[in-house]
């Protein structure tokens, strides 16, 4: 082909360059809901089918869905909106992916370049409204300029610290003519080159400060299963070739499995036992893809204060941000990883590993303590209970978790054991109630012939309850197992243990039927509320090939424990046995009765 022909087949109208682009990235999936602003890219949309479009039902879901596609494949999730709504809509799923360092590529559409600052109908800043939840984004005004600005978007998005960028796309440049650039020939931004590789003096140091521990911990987070599953497999080689104890941020759990020996569960405000005595009372902390967030950390004062701390991280902005450290190595934490393995390997001298002894000791000792016991019940079902059968019956399946947020998922978390990464999709750093089922959804469009459930709240499930009509429309059959209290569970919590149980506005008397309304979408409901029927209803609940709402009636008042209270230290933690005895036998619920 001459380079003229070559050059004319380039030429394409802006909305034919997205699809185009989107193709070329790979793109297998888009989740959206169409608007004016965006109908030239809807029109493209329908006259192919190399890329699939999922509707939603609103935009905080395609958000969420993204969210989770792209927390389960490692992909780039893609959401597609309109300007004005659409685009604020989306803000929510943005930060949300800011947060928890999820690769997202949002497209928006804006009114056409010459109405820009007019306050046109559905107009708003999207550049400027969501430059504090993105990584980065662009208004594109040149259509010769928008396929470079896409694939940039997708290197962005997935590389270095992943996170959500927005492309702000006006109309009259979806109908304008233009050239389209094919990946291999746009200009690479050379502003934009994160470091992958460590400092090897930094590396160094830190095995050196690791073969000398002691009292040695490993803190990892949700950056090692962002790096990918080679980066779980050398978590795990370093973790056999050191003996060192691990545990997890929320967003880690899976990265190391479970079921090894040198699990200590979660950390944080609801983690074990363990886990927290053993960051309050190390010697040598080595932190891995994680941040050192308030929910981890506790009183900053109080943290781990007397250890030398080490922290690998691919974002130069956390390190040192909010605990000083004494060795920061700015890296993938899978490169990184694969240094400290080569390292430690070629160490002279092999550090003996009895000198842990006296600390393994200490941590045996800790979890006979037993943080996550409960004590079971023959007439109700407790919420923990009813997620260790629904783990029972699920662990040995091909399976995804997704949550809402609140004390259905700390539970989920403590009694979910996750043997590799990628499994479990929450919101972690946001927090964001409705998060769970379009999560689940987008999971499921994923991964077509897998068991996606989600673990959720009576009252979180019903801030994205209408995706429920995505889910039908595609044949997506997700479980969504809500943990029904009555109450919004967590929120109750605080004000019983911490507000002299003044339950300001956390008891919900107005509950729908979620059986009647999971048939009203067309799907399937059940209900359970007897622990010894329990078995029998999950089973059937997983196999049913139809989305599923089950309706698990849990015991109303069961408090989420371990729990650090807010500003105490990992070693000040209430424990189940011991927390609110006094609390509980003085508690008034909503309607001014005594608690049993």
């Amino acid at each position: 082909m001459s380079t003229d022909n070559q050059a004319a087949g380039n030429r394409m109208t802006g909305a034919e360059i997205v699809l185009k682009a989107l193709k070329d990235n790979g793109v297998e999936h888009i989740f959206g809901y169409p608007g004016g602003a965006v109908l030239p890219i809807y029109d493209e949309i329908f006259q192919q089918d190399d890329i699939k479009h999922i509707l939603v039902r609103h935009e905080q879901g395609a958000g969420h869905a993204a969210e989770g596609y792209a927390r389960s494949t490692g992909k780039v999730g893609v959401m597609l909106v309109t300007s004005g709504p659409g685009a604020t809509n989306a803000v929510t799923p943005l930060q949300d992916a800011l947060m928890d360092s999820i690769p997202l590529v949002c497209l928006t559409g804006q009114v056409p370049t010459p109405l820009i600052g007019s306050d046109a109908f559905q107009e708003c800043d999207t550049v400027g409204i969501t430059r504090p939840c993105t990584k980065h984004n662009w208004l594109v005004k040149d259509v010769n300029q928008l396929a470079a600005i896409i694939h940039e978007a997708f290197r962005i998005a997935q590389s270095g610290r992943p996170g959500p960028v927005v492309i702000d796309i006006p109309k009259d440049v979806q109908f304008a003519t233009g050239t389209y650039t094919p990946p291999a020939d746009y200009p690479v931004q050379k502003s934009y080159q994160p470091k992958i590789q460590g400092d090897i003096n930094q590396i160094h140091a830190a095995i050196e400060l690791m073969a000398n521990a002691r009292r040695p911990v490993i803190y990892s987070g949700g950056g090692v299963v962002n790096s990918g599953p080679e980066a779980s497999k050398l978590l795990r080689e370093l973790v056999e070739l050191t003996d060192f104890p691990i545990t997890s941020t929320l967003m880690g759990l899976g990265a190391y499995p479970a079921s090894g020996k040198n699990w200590l569960k979660m950390l944080g405000m609801h983690g074990s036992y363990e886990a927290n005595m053993a960051m309050h009372d190390c010697d040598v902390m080595v932190c891995i893809g994680a941040r050192f967030d308030d929910r981890i950390t506790g009183r900053l004062n109080a943290f781990s204060p007397n250890s030398k701390k080490i922290h690998i991280d691919i974002d130069p902005s956390s390190i040192n941000k909010n605990v000083r450290v004494d060795i920061g190595i700015r890296g993938d934490v899978g490169h990184v990883l694969e240094d400290m393995v080569r390292l430690w390997r070629a160490l002279p001298k092999k550090p003996e590993k009895n000198r842990l002894a006296d600390w393994w000791s200490d941590i045996t000792r800790w979890r006979a303590r037993n943080s996550f016991a409960y004590t079971k019940n023959s007439d109700v079902i407790m919420p923990q209970y009813a997620l260790e059968r629904l783990f029972a019956h699920t662990k040995d399946r091909d399976t995804y978790i997704t949550t809402e947020v609140g004390q259905h998922q700390m539970w989920a978390a403590q009694f979910f054991g996750f043997e590799q990464p990628n499994r479990w999709m929450t919101s972690g750093g946001l927090g964001t109630m409705g998060y769970g089922l379009p999560a689940a959804l987008g999971v499921q469009i994923a991964h077509p012939g897998s068991l996606v459930i989600d673990i959720a709240g009576d009252a979180s499930i019903q801030m994205c309850i209408q995706e429920m009509s995505t889910a039908i429309q595609y044949d997506a059959p997700i479980k969504i197992f809500i943990m029904n209290n009555q109450y919004m569970g967590m929120v109750r919590q605080w004000q019983q243990l911490l507000h002299g149980n003044r339950l300001s506005h956390s008891y919900t008397e107005a509950m729908p039927d979620f059986v009647k309304l999971a048939e009203a979408y067309g799907a399937v409901g059940l209900r359970c509320d007897k622990p010894d029927e329990l078995d029998d209803a999950i089973v059937e609940m997983i196999e049913v090939n139809k989305p599923v709402i089950f309706d698990c009636r849990v015991a109303n008042l069961a408090n989420c424990f371990p729990m650090i209270p807010s500003g105490k230290a990992h070693n000040e933690m209430l424990l189940p046995d011991e927390a609110t005895d006094e609390a509980v036998a003085n508690a008034i619920d909503a309607k001014g009765r005594q608690l049993v």
